[in-house]
C-alpha cells in the first residue's frame, strides 16, 4: 500500500463519519451548535498533544481510547451525536481520522449555509478590518460569502497566499522573489 492509497483510505473513512454526523445533526437542526463544538474541538487538538497522542497512538487499548475520549467529550460539552461518534470511532479504532472528519464537517456545514471557505497565509497576523476588506473582495469574485481560515508564515516577507476551492492566488514577496530568480537564471 501506496501513501496516497493510506490517505484515500483515511479520507474515505472520515467522509463517512462526517456525513453521518452531519445528516444526524442537520436533521435535529443543531448545524450552529455543531460548528461552535467544532471549533472547541479543533482549538482543543491544536493545544494538546496529549490528545492528539491519544488518537494515534497504537499504545492505547479501544477501551481506554473510548473512556477517554467520551468523558473529553463531555467535559467539553460536546453534543450528543458528535460525543457518541467519537466513542463509536473509538470503538473501531478510528480516532486517527478525527481531525480529517472534523475539517469535513466544516466543508458540509459552509456548503449547507452557501459559505467558501478561503485559506489565507499571511507574513503578518490580518487585523479584523483587513479580514473583512479580504472577504469582501472574494466574494465579489467568488459570488458567495467567504469565510477566512488565516494563518501566519513569516517566511513569505509579505503580501499574502489565498487559495479558494481550486484556485490559489499567491502575492507574496518570497513567491516574487523566486519568479525573479527563475527568470534570472533563464538569462544567463
Amino acid at each position: 500500500m501506496d501513501v496516497s492509497e493510506s490517505a484515500s483510505v483515511s479520507s474515505g473513512i472520515a467522509e463517512r463519519y462526517a456525513t453521518a454526523v452531519f445528516g444526524l445533526v442537520k436533521e435535529g437542526n443543531g448545524l450552529s451548535t455543531l460548528e461552535t463544538n467544532l471549533d472547541d474541538l479543533s482549538a482543543t487538538l491544536e493545544s494538546s498533544a496529549e490528545l492528539r497522542d491519544l488518537l494515534t497512538s497504537p499504545v492505547y487499548s479501544r477501551d481506554e481510547q473510548g473512556a477517554a475520549i467520551t468523558a473529553i467529550a463531555a467535559k467539553m460539552g460536546l453534543m450528543t451525536e458528535l460525543k457518541n461518534a467519537l466513542g463509536l470511532m473509538a470503538q473501531k479504532r478510528r480516532l486517527f481520522v478525527v481531525p480529517a472528519m472534523a475539517a469535513r464537517l466544516r466543508e458540509m456545514i459552509a456548503a449547507e449555509k452557501g459559505e467558501v471557505t478561503a485559506e489565507v497565509v499571511s507574513a503578518q497576523a490580518l487585523t479584523a478590518a483587513q479580514s473583512k476588506k479580504l472577504a469582501e473582495t472574494l466574494k465579489a469574485q467568488v459570488g458567495s460569502d467567504v469565510k477566512i481560515n488565516s494563518t501566519v508564515d513569516e517566511s513569505l516577507i509579505g503580501g499574502l497566499v489565498v487559495k479558494v476551492g481550486s484556485r490559489m492566488i499567491d502575492t507574496s514577496i518570497k513567491a516574487k522573489l523566486a519568479s525573479l530568480q527563475n527568470a534570472m537564471k533563464e538569462v544567463g
